[in-house]
């Protein structure tokens, strides 16, 4: 991707999420995705009626086969050795963020931030490199990115 459009894709980022009134409706259902609204920067409702599950959450950030969150990010208590520092702990996330703008950064990161490396984990359009195997399918299921909003959103304490 050229700088010129890099740098036009983060300017319309920018006018999009400083504009907390602008709401952008996905079309998600039609792809087999929960439907979600992006709203002030974040998404609002769940993605599933089911209320996420901390243990299940916690699970999914920090298993290697699903989120595969500690790839990037160190996560508190995880008691594992080896983490990646590619992207920011994720102590405190969750007194930074609100769970929609949790929500929001495992769906799409890339509306946030347009140049992340972080993967949109319930996105399955407009992607590159994707491997066979995971053609058409979300990284997570909608049920999982609750889980690992709720799990996220209990990470208060900033890091040590």
């Amino acid at each position: 991707m050229s700088t010129r459009r890099l740098s036009s894709t983060a300017s319309f980022a920018a006018a999009v999420f400083s504009a907390s009134a602008v709401a952008i409706p996905v079309c998600a259902a039609a792809q087999g995705l929960a439907a979600f609204r992006v709203e002030g920067g974040g998404i609002s409702a769940p993605l599933t009626a089911e209320p996420g599950d901390v243990a299940r959450g916690r699970e999914a950030v920090l298993g290697r086969e699903a989120g595969n969150c500690l790839l990037c990010h160190a996560v508190p208590d995880s008691g594992e050795r080896f983490m990646g520092n590619l992207g920011p702990s994720l102590a405190g996330v969750g007194a930074r963020m609100t769970e929609a703008q949790l929500r929001l950064r495992l769906v799409n990161a890339q509306r946030v931030v347009p140049e992340t490396i972080m993967p949109s984990y319930y996105r399955i359009d407009g992607l590159r490199s994707v491997a066979a195997a995971w053609r058409g399918k979300p990284i997570l299921s909608a049920q999982q990115v609750e889980d690992a909003v709720a799990y996220l959103a209990t990470l208060k304490e900033p890091p040590r």
